[in-house]
């Protein structure tokens, strides 16, 4: 037991997911009584059992499901007459999926970063500020939020992103977009979105590429977003909130992001400048920035 206590705190330590089961409920004669476990790590490797054989076996993929949808589900097994075991008793195991809480680098402390830091925590974020205005990135704006008083590019290292880390950019300033765009996506993430105009992300991405090369863009999400016309700060903040969450649970959503869009291929490969892919018009009533 403590081995299996130790090896689910390193699971949630490392910020990636597994799943665990429980035997909750035995009648007749089982393979492993009330209180076994099973936990399967990140890598795929096990520890614990909870009886071996074809029980294993359909717990193993009821723990690989948990791990994909991340949702949790009892499995309810006759083990003579569904799974042909000699001992022909019946098993009930609780499967719950693991996974740590998960940070929130928000680059910004204006108003989306305010409404979107709110939201993100509701839904289980560990939300970092970054901001060099003490007066807007205070304790009493950013309530249970970790706050860093550093520009956004110069907070990079000291922040050390994993893979496992969410990275949102909603600055006052473009330069400061493009500067903390330029130093985050070369770090590791989970996801990276910057707020802005499909004319803005267009100039950034060009501007930052014809400097040094861009690595995989997968994972960005600029403009950041889903498709849901909003306008205000509020509104944004669900709409962002709403991504995250989507991309949490594996769901396809309707994404703003452009990054697979031929005008964005266009700049990144030479074939025309970024300026030039900034003048296309944004869609009306999409991506407004308000003021931050």
């Amino acid at each position: 037991m403590i081995e299996l206590t130790r090896a689910v705190l390193e699971l949630l330590q490392s910020g990636r997911r597994g799943s665990l089961a429980t035997v909750v409920r035995v009648s007749g004669s089982t393979p492993q009584q009330v209180g076994a476990r099973l936990l399967l790590r990140a890598d795929g490797t096990t520890l614990g059992t909870v009886g071996g054989g074809a029980i294993e076996q359909a717990v193993l993929d009821e723990l690989r499901a948990a791990v994909e949808d991340g949702k949790p589900r009892l499995c309810v097994r006759d083990l003579g007459h569904e799974l042909g075991m000699c001992c022909g008793g019946r098993m009930e195991i609780f499967i719950e999926p693991i996974e740590a809480v998960q940070r929130l680098i928000v680059l910004g402390a204006g108003h989306v970063a305010l409404a979107t830091a709110a939201a993100a925590r509701a839904v289980g974020f560990q939300v970092t500020v970054v901001d060099d205005r003490d007066e807007l990135n205070a304790e009493q704006r950013f309530v249970g939020c970790e706050r860093v008083l550093l520009e956004p590019a110069a907070a990079a290292l000291r922040l050390l992103p994993s893979e496992h880390d969410w990275v949102l950019i909603v600055t006052h300033d473009h330069r400061l977009d493009e500067e903390a765009f330029d130093a985050f996506v070369r770090l590791p993430h989970r996801y990276l979105g910057m707020i802005g105009s499909r004319r803005k992300v267009l100039r950034i991405l060009g501007r930052v590429h014809a400097r040094s090369p861009l690595p995989s863009l997968e994972r960005v999400y600029a403009p950041v977003g889903l498709d849901l016309g909003a306008v205000t700060p509020e509104e944004i903040a669900v709409s962002v909130v709403a991504e995250l969450v989507a991309l949490r649970h594996g769901r396809a959503a309707a994404h703003l992001r452009l990054i697979h869009e031929p005008q964005l291929e266009r700049v990144l490969s030479g074939e025309i400048g970024a300026e030039a892919a900034a003048r296309i018009e944004a869609e009306p009533g999409k991506n407004w920035r308000p003021p931050t």
